[in-house]
């Protein structure tokens, strides 16, 4: 199961899952992030009539703002629309079965129909994951594995000096989360920011694919092939959320320490700060990556 905010990355994220022969995904589900609700629900659907699975998911809706406060958007990052203004073709078929509740309950659901069996990869703020072990403690504690991305452990955050978004969005669930004891990988920005797309990666490893995976990486990115360079910013384009799929994938991707982390959720200066405590229920956190091999894995999975 996949619970993302569809923007950019996670639209590449869910590429990389629903197109990895290790990975059977059961279900997408939407919680507000990147964009509003509605949107990631839309961009859900546009990208899964991109892939068109063979074995077609469940989709539900969640959260449409965080436990406390107000949503905040990421547009000037992932576009209006939250995919770049990228443009995919929508076809007559749905490729997807429409869950008739809430995201949150589509996990308990599953977990319990699957016991020990599923991983739950969050690539989002953990809305609905909170309310998940807020409503059903037992059905959650039923996933084998809950891989997320999120957090700034050991370096700098994203949004703030101090916080990465999806922590920041919606720091209270992540505070519930981490404090839960399911068995959580946890990968922050120490290394997606090691894994990233430049224009001489997209030159010479994406542009020569030549499929439509290839040029909706391209498109969303902001990508402009004849200046050689992105239009929203000069940054190289970093693979955050599809580094979870690769960590949920091969999990020796990455070089993991067993950490207890808080989450700072009072509105002052460090509000979504992720900070290491002597006590508590521990996480796995990934802090170094082997970027090579990830970035081979994902590019292999667009051809």
């Amino acid at each position: 199961m996949i619970d993302c905010d569809v923007g950019v990355d996670d639209a590449l994220a869910l590429i990389l899952a629903f197109r990895s022969p290790e990975l059977r995904v059961k279900a997408v589900t939407a919680v507000n992030g990147n964009v509003s609700l509605n949107q990631v629900f839309e961009n859900i659907q546009k990208v899964l009539s991109l892939i068109r699975p063979q074995e077609k998911p469940f989709i539900a809706k969640g959260a449409d703002r965080p436990l406390k406060g107000k949503p905040v958007y990421a547009h000037s990052v992932h576009g209006k629309d939250g995919l770049g203004g990228a443009r995919i073709e929508r076809t007559q078929e749905e490729w997807w079965v429409p869950y008739p509740g809430r995201a949150d309950e589509l996990f308990t659901k599953m977990a319990r129909q699957y016991p020990n069996e599923l991983t739950l990869i969050a690539t989002a703020p953990l809305t609905n994951l909170a309310l998940g072990l807020q409503n059903d403690l037992e059905g959650m504690r039923k996933l084998k594995e809950v891989v997320i991305m999120g957090g700034a452990v050991r370096t700098k955050g994203n949004v703030t000096p101090h916080a990465e978004f999806n922590a920041f969005v919606d720091p209270l669930a992540a505070k519930v989360v981490f404090q839960s004891g399911l068995p959580i990988t946890l990968v922050p920005l120490d290394v997606t920011h090691q894994v990233s797309l430049t224009p001489q990666v997209i030159e010479k490893r994406v542009k020569p694919i030549q499929n439509s995976f290839s040029q909706f990486v391209i498109e969303a990115m902001g990508y402009d092939l004849a200046a050689h360079r992105f239009l929203r910013g000069s940054e190289p384009f970093h693979l955050h959320d599809p580094l979870a799929v690769g960590v949920a994938i091969h999990p020796d991707l990455t070089g993991k320490k067993r950490l207890s982390i808080d989450v700072e959720i009072d509105e002052e200066e460090h509000f979504g700060r992720l900070s290491e405590v002597s006590a508590g229920s521990k996480v796995e956190v990934c802090l170094e990556v082997d970027s090579e091999r990830f970035l081979e894995l994902f590019l292999s999975r667009l051809r």
